[in-house]
């Protein structure tokens, strides 16, 4: 792949990273940078397996590579503990906003979990506001250098505790004060939606929307439930929805392909797909299909006319950013400039924004990209 000067991937003579972009499956405890784990840990007196930040990072890369989701979820441990402070909260917030405007995000909805952090001794409450202080602080200091960005909270409940009613007034509760969504959040196999639909049900007669993880762990049944018991707007991941897709046959590039009902309704609805390729392969997501980024069916739901979308899910875990998860679908898939705008532009349409926002981003992408 060509690379410019500053050693930025180009696509089409143009730089993946200065496109504007937008973000929608990216959670904070899993985009912090290793040299604030290290410092944050240093003040809580938390035992760090490298200090130095390099290694650190090396350390997460590799234990996230294990190809199970289960394994995965363990690498957040740390990262948890060192979000248990309101300083420590603000500052990890306002990081992942600098890093996302560096990365060339103009909208971004972070997902994160507020149950996960009181073990310092702070209500629900407290750690939303700290979160948000964070934003704020680092959506202002990205104006200062010249970006702009905004980014909204996406509340999530644990699936496997039994908070998510709680959860879901918490969000509800600050959909004014920077809440745009609710999610639910850990192991998937076992834990469907259907176990929290009591707080579906009250989000769904506020009129608050949801994303829900469903497809990555569990197949089907999972997405199934994501959309009947969760009422969800989006997949969180989504990419086994594919498994209700038969290939007939292929003759060179052409593929038919027999739709299962699930399938067909997801694609004919354009219910956003929050794809997360690098994320995908490391948690065994896409095993069914092979096990190099080459087998992820990105490229096949793409064809179909599925709303696709790109994204980090856990930046510090999958060693990753957009910019360079863009740039590996580019590599491996041969996608162009046009290409990598229709991904912005089905995120931007999925965003939990009102419609008028969805709007103004939409065309910020397409003038972004016409420059």
């Amino acid at each position: 792949m060509p690379i410019d000067q500053n050693g930025d991937a180009l696509v089409d003579g143009v730089s993946i990273r200065r496109l504007p972009k937008v973000s929608l499956h990216d959670h904070l405890d899993g985009g912090l940078r290793p040299g604030t784990i290290i410092e944050l840990a240093d003040e809580a007196g938390i035992e760090v397996p490298e200090n130095d930040a390099e290694e650190l990072a090396d350390w997460f890369a590799e234990k996230s590579d294990s190809g199970s989701l289960v394994e995965y979820l363990k690498t957040f441990d740390l990262t948890i503990a060192v979000m248990q402070t309101r300083e420590g909260l603000t500052r990890v917030a306002r990081e992942f906003v600098e890093d996302l405007a560096a990365d060339g995000v103009i909208y971004g909805e972070v997902r994160w979990a507020p149950e996960q952090h009181l073990q310092g001794g702070l209500s629900l409450e407290e750690v939303v506001e700290a979160v948000q202080e964070g934003i704020e602080e680092g959506e202002d200091a990205a104006e200062s250098s010249g970006h702009d960005i905004r980014v909204g909270q996406l509340i999530s409940a644990m699936r496997h505790t039994d908070r998510s009613l709680e959860i879901a007034k918490l969000a509800v509760d600050f959909r004014d004060r920077g809440a745009v969504g609710f999610d639910i959040a850990g192991p998937e196999d076992g834990f469907p939606p259907s176990r929290l639909r009591e707080a579906f049900d009250y989000l769904a007669s506020e009129f608050f929307p949801a994303t829900v993880h469903a497809g990555e762990a569990a197949g089907l049944d999972s997405i199934r439930s994501a959309l009947i018991d969760g009422r969800a707007l989006r997949l969180g991941h989504g990419v086994r929805i594919a498994e209700d897709l038969d290939v007939v046959s292929r003759a060179g590039e052409e593929v038919l392909v027999q739709f299962g009902d699930l399938a067909r309704w997801v694609r004919d609805r354009e219910i956003p797909l929050e794809l997360s390729p690098s994320s995908n392969l490391q948690t065994g997501a896409i095993e069914r299909w092979g096990t190099e980024i080459g087998d992820h069916p990105f490229d096949l739901l793409y064809q179909l006319g599925f709303a696709v979308t790109v994204n980090v899910d856990n930046r510090t875990m999958s060693r990753t950013s957009l910019t360079r998860e863009l740039a590996l679908l580019v590599e491996t898939f041969d996608y162009d400039l046009g290409d990598l705008e229709a991904f912005q532009l089905n995120a931007a349409a999925g965003a939990f924004l009102p419609v008028e926002e969805r709007e103004e981003l939409i065309e910020l992408i397409a003038d972004g990209f016409d420059r």
